[in-house]
């Protein structure tokens, strides 16, 4: 067993087939399967069933998930402490981050953590809800998560590092159905057209809190593309909910962007693993920290 057999591993169970995490770490798919091969053979069990092109854990696969990602994230560990006497010249960092934080504040952060220490690569990995932020961190797919939740925050398996708050605003095409500067209670918002996101994001329960209000909203779009929102606002389909992280580019993009009343918001922190964090992540984690505070 080595380290590039169980890096293999891993990518396979991450991408979810052979030929997508070949692609992923640049290697021939033939190179890749029979490393996980030699692997089995090596341990004397199958860690996947085999249905066609598709792969599946067994049992033995999803035993070695943990002890695989400890291993790869040591190595890591070790490498980048190595690097870090000369003065952190280089190391890459990943963190799974939700797409409306990744416009703000993450873009700011990744800012500040590049110009601090230029060596330092940064890897993003998206994340839809704050359950999938932390179970990435959790499960050492990704050392750090930038995550936001409508309620409270709490997370078991990681630490938490509040960062503030991001308002909810109404984001409505130039045209209507409101005009510029407009203060939009949510009993303003009835018979509206909405373009929604998937349960679970911060921005669907807003919306589902005004339900559950009693005021009749039309739901004309869900989708879980949240880089799709403001282009179907500016064509016109329907009004939206989102974090104010949105608000420059919708303003930018001609669309306006109006406050809602009562006002609603989201809490904002990055996650951690517990225990030890490589020296490039530490590094992220104190810069990133300081600069989204």
């Amino acid at each position: 067993m080595d380290a590039r057999q169980l890096r293999y591993f891993l990518a396979v169970v991450d991408h979810g087939s052979a030929n997508k995490a070949a692609a992923a770490l640049y290697v021939a798919q033939p190179s890749l399967s029979q490393a996980i091969r030699a692997l089995e053979r090596d341990l004397g069990l199958d860690l996947f069933h085999r249905a066609g092109r598709r792969l599946v854990l067994t049992d033995a696969g999803a035993a070695l998930i943990e002890p695989a990602r400890q291993v790869v994230r040591g190595l890591a560990a070790a490498r980048s402490s190595v690097d870090s006497v000369a003065g952190l010249r280089v190391g890459r960092v990943e963190i799974a981050a939700m797409p409306s934080q990744a416009v703000d504040p993450l873009a700011r952060m990744v800012k500040a953590v590049t110009d601090a220490h230029p060596g330092l690569s940064v890897a993003i990995r998206a994340a839809f809800t704050a359950d999938d932020v932390v179970r990435q961190v959790r499960s050492g797919q990704t050392e750090l998560g930038l995550l936001a939740a409508a309620g409270p925050l709490a997370a078991a398996g990681v630490e938490l590092h509040p960062l503030g708050r991001q308002r909810f605003v109404l984001v409505c095409p130039a045209d209507g159905p409101f005009a510029p500067g407009a203060v939009v209670r949510h009993e303003d918002l009835a018979g509206q057209r909405l373009i929604v996101g998937q349960h679970g994001t911060g921005m669907r329960h807003v919306v589902d809190e005004i339900r559950a209000a009693g005021i009749e909203l039309a739901e004309v779009v869900e989708t879980e593309h949240r880089e799709a929102v403001l282009p179907l606002v500016l064509c016109g389909v329907g009004v939206a909910v989102l974090a104010d992280s949105w608000a420059p580019l919708a303003r930018q993009a001609g669309a306006l962007v109006l406050d809602l009343e009562p006002a609603r918001h989201l809490e904002l922190a990055l996650a951690s693993r517990t225990g030890g964090l490589t020296p490039a992540a530490a590094a992220f984690l104190a810069t990133a920290y300081s600069q989204g505070r």
